[in-house]
């Protein structure tokens, strides 16, 4: 499943130890609040996004904050991108 894939690079990528894929809610917001990411993370995370799946996407850019908002958001912006 997708979203287990992102929330297991998230994981991986941010080094949480002490964070399952399972202690992840994919609805959550991934900053601020729910996971508490911030903006290294984000970097971090689009740099990862850019090696494993090809996608750039553009720091300022109001898609972007969106496709971050959560895993699930994450997840179907790795979906629609696939089927390119």
């Amino acid at each position: 499943m997708l979203e287990l894939e992102v929330k297991e690079m998230i994981i991986e990528v941010l080094q949480l130890e002490d964070i399952t894929a399972a202690d992840i809610d994919a609805e959550a917001a991934l900053f601020v609040e729910g996971l508490g990411l911030d903006s290294i993370d984000a970097l971090e995370l689009g740099v990862a996004l850019q090696k494993k799946y090809g996608i750039t996407l553009s720091a300022d850019s109001q898609d972007t904050r969106r496709h971050f908002a959560s895993v699930k958001a994450l997840a179907a912006m790795i979906a629609s991108h696939r089927t390119k």
